[in-house]
């Protein structure tokens, strides 16, 4: 079967192409982009007001344990998204991709308004604090079915040929979504004195989430589902309980990579969340020294990404992934250092270098996941294995940062657990097969026919 569908209509397998309508790679690409931005704009927010949620939500005398329970639910958040990726993986497996993503889109989007519009501790107490994690966890099950799904069913429509880079672009509109959460944050620190924002403009941010919403809703609901998912329901091929499926036959690649994803994950939110607290209360710099810097580095993130994307398509998945977490070991600690000297331009770029890392790590990531997984579990086990990942060691990112800082009073201390999380990165990718040029709908062919027959003969 080849993997190039421009003759096919994207969402209908060969035998339907009559009774729909062409869908175009640039379309699903938009989709899923755009469906990704609104996603991680409203995940990453929190993070990036952290500082004034701490005061609103969190009754402390100490501002460093304000902020340390404030992080500590931007990370019980990242352990919902376990059980929302086995979730909306079931969906996306058995019911079809745009579904799964259309509803992972309304709840993160409904859960991020709310958090705009509840009362504060001073008002309602600890159910202010209680409401505050209720919301951030249903942010956690919405997040569990987004990024992997977006990632799967923009490979899924890909060419061969094109399919590391236009992988990318989906991590683009992640960087694109934090981004603008930060830009957002930096918006607030400069328009509005201290006591507004403290007073209500911390709200704007979040109130913001339903224009956003109703914007990617629309786009995502236009589109329809991929071929190999398509022709596997015709084929009633479906997985009956993909999570099960999924780790009867693939559960050693699930741990690989797991293992393969510590840069993503806890680099990622070390360099950009975390980092923007860091230059602040550890470095020393202003809010708007900190919201530039990270701006700054996510922007040239989002430029490393396609480029990654296409040098994966052109040299394979292994060797970008390899320089990359390769990168982020050797320069975690060097580049912390140069956050400490007091430089503006300096704190930037060593911010910019350490996202850079990642982000060349990120470009091959997600194409190789979906090469790694059979057809009938893609979109389960991509998720499990991002949100696993995610929730020890992306969620708990900025806690064990502050958490090392406060205990070992080293400012470089962040700067171990970035470096350790990209070893596990590097030495994953050092004994990871290249996966370049695959056949999606071959992966695991006959796995999933053995596991089709035990679920037929379970069930009969």
């Amino acid at each position: 079967m080849s993997t190039d569908h421009s003759a096919t209509p994207p969402g209908s397998s060969p035998a339907a192409s009559g009774t729909r309508p062409r869908q175009s790679t640039t379309k699903v690409i938009k989709g899923a982009v755009l469906g990704t931005i609104v996603e991680y704009y409203d995940f990453g927010i929190y993070g990036y007001m952290a500082a004034l949620l701490s005061v609103q939500f969190f009754a402390s005398d100490d501002p460093t344990t304000a902020l340390l329970e404030t992080f500590a639910a931007f990370a019980v958040a990242f352990f919902l998204r376990i059980p929302g990726g086995i979730f909306f993986g079931h969906v996306g497996d058995k019911y079809g991709r745009r579904t799964a993503l259309t509803w992972t889109l309304l709840l993160m989007a409904g859960a991020t308004l709310l958090i705009g519009l509840l009362p504060t501790y001073a008002t309602l107490g600890i159910w202010a604090t209680m409401l505050l994690i209720l919301c951030r966890c249903l942010q956690g099950l919405s997040a569990g079915g987004e990024v992997g799904g977006a990632n799967v069913f923009v490979s899924e429509h890909a060419p061969a040929r094109w399919r590391g880079f236009q992988t990318s672009l989906v991590m683009g509109g992640m960087y694109l979504g934090s981004l603008a959460a930060s830009l957002v944050a930096l918006g607030i620190s400069s328009l509005f004195t201290e006591q507004q924002a403290l007073d209500w403009a911390w709200r704007l941010p979040f109130l913001l989430s339903a224009v956003i919403g109703v914007i990617g809703f629309y786009i995502r609901n236009s589109l329809h589902d991929s071929p190999e998912f398509t022709a596997l329901k015709e084929e009633s091929a479906v997985a009956s309980l993909p999570i099960k499926t999924l780790v009867r036959t693939s559960w050693r690649t699930i741990l690989h990579l797991v293992a393969l994803y510590g840069l993503s994950a806890g680099g990622f939110y070390t360099a950009s969340v975390y980092t923007a607290t860091y230059l602040r209360t550890t470095a020393g710099f202003s809010p708007t020294v900190a919201f530039l810097s990270t701006s700054l580095a996510l922007v040239l993130g989002i430029l490393t990404l396609p480029i990654g994307g296409y040098l994966s398509d052109r040299f394979g998945r292994r060797p970008v992934l390899l320089t990359g977490s390769g990168a982020g070991l050797l320069l975690a600690i060097p580049m912390f250092q140069l956050m400490q000297l007091g430089s503006v331009g300096l704190a930037m770029l060593a911010q910019s270098v350490c996202f850079i890392c990642v982000s060349i790590f990120n470009s091959a990531l997600f194409v190789t996941f979906s090469e790694k997984m059979p057809t009938r579990v893609r979109y389960t086990g991509v998720s499990l294995v991002t949100n696993i990942a995610n929730s020890t060691m992306g969620g708990t990112a900025p806690f064990i940062a502050t958490f090392l800082v406060a205990t070992t009073a080293n400012p470089l201390s962040p700067s171990w657990f970035y470096a350790a999380t990209a070893l596990l990165s590097l030495v994953a990718a050092v004994f990871l097969k290249e996966t370049r040029g695959i056949d999606l709908a071959t992966v695991g062919d006959d796995r999933a026919r053995t596991a089709a027959g035990s679920e037929k003969s379970s069930s009969c």
